[in-house]
């Protein structure tokens, strides 16, 4: 057992690793089948979107990979651009790399260690510093193998580390894991209900029930369709405008050279920049906060909880559902669901109807979507006894997923203010088998000594 932090030392990348590359710096051509490749602005908050990456032939991918093939445990760290952004690579990879660094480690605590040590303000100073280029920012590959790398002397003090800092993001990793899940349990019965119209069509093909619907609510669908303007739907069932089932507003900036609109403020403020790479759909703060007076300087004041929020330029597209109360910038499309449709139906519609947002947009310098463009959208409006099920259907699967949200937010925080501490030593860690508790004599324990996790 080890009571107290051990020493460190700095050891070269180089050293440190198996080996230090980088992947292609060619651009093969893009195919419509074959294997991804990544480069460094898919490295986005420590994680890969392999998503926004294109597809390289088999050829192509073979060829770079016989110079830098990546394999599990091995750390990349953006070297163009955003440079310094490190990803740990945790499970079994299937892509090819381009103008991205490779730390090739010895081992998961290797990769690990090294990960955190790469997202340090020691080690991103360093990177910095070693950055070239006035027009784009790049790092030379040279430096990248020279880049010190603090590590404790004593193994197991080094795997003790990793241990607490790599369980704290298995459960961030867990919770997100989870609610892309629940996010998508919710896309689903929204497709199924309203989209697709399955439990209609099942009890007009003479099924008694449906899986996801209460059996009273079932029992009230109707068995036909009727042409309507958005084609065929239930009879009984509504279309109507969005901009008449819901409040449409916009927002504004109180001029940020007034110090009263902002200092010691207290109500949130949204920006689209807020809700560039967030990946979850319910917002619960904003970068900024503004005043009472502040406040008073945006007509649509502070919007309510369950307000569907649409950024309507820059970029045309970011969704959420506003979790806590908040005012909002000129860049929205606020939705308040004051009238025939609840959020959690406006939210999901929204999302199903994004291509003709967009394409109602226009713009020279970067497309936007009025209000006045927006209001005519038409929508379904179904029966009353239909939208409250899907409300008690969605809302569990919601709240749900603002408390894995809120608990990876504190997770984030504890991380990020253990990381600095342990890596340096100033906070230790038990190291070893725990030792089996001495009776405890006294009535007040004692807290003497070093800080220990």
């Amino acid at each position: 057992m080890s009571d107290m932090a051990g020493k460190r030392q700095y050891i070269p990348a180089s050293e440190f690793c198996v080996s230090v590359r980088d992947g292609t710096h060619d651009s093969p051509k893009p195919v419509g089948q074959g294997r991804r490749l990544v480069t460094s602005r898919h490295i986005i908050g420590g994680r890969l979107e392999l998503s926004e990456a294109y597809l390289i032939s088999d050829e192509d991918f073979e060829a770079i990979n016989k110079r830098s093939k990546v394999d599990r445990w091995d750390v990349l760290i953006s070297m163009i651009g955003t440079v310094g952004e490190p990803c740990l690579i945790k499970d079994e990879p299937d892509f090819a790399i381009k103008n991205i660094g490779l730390f090739k480690t010895k081992s998961e605590t290797d990769g690990r260690w090294l990960y955190y040590y790469l997202r340090g303000q020691e080690a991103q100073q360093s990177i910095r510093e070693q950055s070239r280029g006035s027009t784009q920012q790049y790092i030379p590959l040279g430096a990248l193998r020279e880049l010190p790398i603090l590590v404790p002397d004593d193994p197991e003090e080094q795997k003790a580390i990793v241990a607490v800092l790599g369980a704290l993001d298995d459960k961030i990793e867990s919770n997100r894991r989870t609610s892309r899940m629940l996010e998508r349990m919710a896309r689903a019965i929204f497709r199924s209900w309203f989209v697709d119209f399955e439990p209609v069509q099942a009890k007009a093909a003479g099924a008694r029930s449906f899986p996801s619907m209460p059996q009273e609510v079932f029992d009230t669908l109707p068995t036909s369709f009727v042409e309507s303007e958005l084609g065929p739907m239930p009879i009984g069932w509504g279309v109507g405008c969005i901009g008449d089932t819901v409040s449409v507003h916009g927002g504004g900036t109180p001029s940020t050279k007034v110090e009263e609109y902002w200092e010691g403020g207290t109500h949130y403020w949204l920006t689209p920049k807020d809700l560039s790479g967030m990946k979850h759909p319910i917002l619960l703060s904003t970068a900024r906060k503004i005043t009472d007076k502040g406040l008073d300087k945006i007509s649509s004041g502070l919007l309510p909880v369950g307000t569907v929020l649409l950024s309507s330029r820059a970029p045309v597209g970011y969704l959420v559902l506003s979790g806590v109360p908040t005012a909002i910038n000129q860049g929205f499309i606020a939705m308040v669901c004051d009238g025939v449709l609840p959020p959690l139906y406006v939210f999901h519609w929204t999302q199903s109807v994004m291509d003709e947002i967009k394409s109602r947009a226009s713009g020279t310098t970067f497309p936007e979507i009025s209000k006045t463009a927006f209001r005519p959208i038409k929508v379904c409006v179904p029966t009353k006894p239909i939208l409250e099920s899907f409300t008690a259907a969605v809302e569990p699967l919601f709240e749900k997923l603002a408390a894995n949200i809120r608990e990876s937010q504190s997770l984030e925080k504890l991380r990020d203010y253990l990381l600095p501490k342990l890596l340096s030593g100033e906070v230790c860690v038990q190291v070893g088998p725990l030792p089996t508790p001495a009776p405890d004599k006294s009535e007040t324990p004692s807290n003497k000594g070093a800080d220990n996790v």
